[in-house]
């Protein structure tokens, strides 16, 4: 029946068998005023649910898990008290109605939970299905010269919380951010890190020099070029945020190089969907064999070159190291050979010359690059070059934005 803006029904208990009980549940009661745009039905385990044109389907287990009352959910530490566990696999709500823009659920027990709509369109299977967890706007080397994104001067990302909101909005839309006129030392870079987040320690130290005298056994301490990578895919969660600092350079060449994965991923799954597919299902191995002086290590990170979201496809992390891949054992041929064709798919698109951002990094100037996103690399060099940089917890830099009101 429908009266006053809202629908009430109860409910018989649960038919056992596809009989006249369920068959009358299923049908769709609607709402007034219309200008709601809500319907809803019955069905054996879920309710249906149409509202700004969003269509859900909500199961009783979820409906009454993530229940909002007092009882079942502490709003002051926001944990859910309700035991789960305690949840009847086979409950059914008795009543259903909804009364303005809330959903009403009464229980076999009589506990009544309600839902704002707009809630659940939010949090729903559908609802998160149609969201972006993290606004991006990618890009190419022209569409980032274009955007002109400004740099943050060093005194007003350290000492304002509008220049730290600026940056963080600048890194966290195109994956790179830059502060200007820093100290050119390691101390005055690593308050400038700290400023935003804890300083990851690994096995490079907590904030480490940067030069050619091949002090660790790795490719980046030479004066070669690097080709663009991301860093740490031989940890079973690569390094977050990456921070650079030039703070000497008594030579030529020695440019850095950016690329952004997530642009170069897109356009592969704009043009070859399946193997944009392929390469998030595939998991490889990498690897940092090092037996330099004092260092013996032998780290192993695993998982697929695209990291995405499955609800939405949207990509979180991008996992690129030609360098550092080890044995391919994780997949049988005839998926390797595929895997090799997509590979090569997205490898084309990361090395296109229009893709490739070139900066020259100078004393002052710090670049702070999404590591999950972003491939570095650099140009030759002659000459001493010396550069000092630390890497970022991610959650701490996410945090940060959060509480300066940002989407991360």
């Amino acid at each position: 029946s429908t009266s006053c803006g809202f629908t009430s029904r109860r409910l018989p208990g649960p038919p056992r068998g596809p009989g006249p009980a369920l068959a009358a549940a299923a049908r769709w009661h609607h709402t007034a005023p219309e200008s709601l745009k809500c319907a809803w039905q019955l069905h054996r385990d879920h309710l249906e649910l149409r509202y700004a044109e969003t269509l859900m389907r909500l199961d009783f287990v979820w409906l009454r898990d993530h229940c909002r009352s007092a009882s079942c959910y502490n709003a002051k530490t926001h944990q859910r008290s309700l035991d789960t566990a305690s949840v009847d696999l086979g409950i059914r709500p008795q009543a259903v109605r909804v009364e303005g823009a809330t959903l009403f659920l009464t229980w076999p027990d009589g506990h009544v939970t309600r839902y704002g709509l707009e809630w659940l369109v939010k949090n729903s299977y559908e609802g998160q299905k149609q969201q972006v967890m993290h606004p991006r706007i990618l890009w190419n080397a022209d569409i980032y010269h274009q955007a002109q994104v400004p740099s943050v001067d060093c005194r007003s990302f350290l000492e304002t919380d509008e220049g730290l909101k600026e940056f963080l909005q600048n890194f966290l839309l195109y994956g790179i951010a830059f502060v200007e006129n820093v100290s050119p030392t390691k101390e005055d870079t690593e308050i400038l890190a700290e400023r935003i987040s804890l300083i990851r320690e690994t096995i490079y130290g907590r904030m480490w020099y940067f030069t050619s005298d091949f002090s660790r056994g790795d490719t980046a301490y030479t004066k070669l070029a690097l080709d663009r990578h991301t860093d740490t895919t031989y940890f079973q969660e690569p390094c977050g945020i990456q921070v650079f600092h030039c703070l000497k350079h008594e030579g030529t060449g020695g440019r850095t190089l950016l690329v952004d994965g997530f642009y170069a991923a897109e356009q592969v799954l704009q043009r070859a969907p399946e193997q944009f597919e392929l390469l998030t299902k595939v998991p490889l191995k990498h690897e940092y064999v090092e037996n330099v002086g004092g260092c013996h290590n032998h780290m192993i990170g695993i998982g697929p070159v695209l990291n995405v979201y499955p609800w939405n496809n949207e990509l979180y992390l991008i996992r690129y190291n030609n360098y550092d891949r080890a044995v391919i054992n994780t997949a049988p041929y005839d998926v390797v050979h595929r895997w090799y064709a997509a590979h090569r798919t997205l490898t084309a698109e990361l090395r296109r010359p229009e893709n490739e951002l070139w900066v020259k990094l100078k004393p002052g100037k710090a670049l702070f690059v999404d590591n999950w996103r972003v491939l570095h690399g650099r140009e030759a060099f002659t000459g001493y070059r010396q550069l000092c940089g630390c890497y970022l917890t991610r959650d701490d830099v996410l945090n940060t934005a959060r509480l300066l009101g940002l989407q991360a």
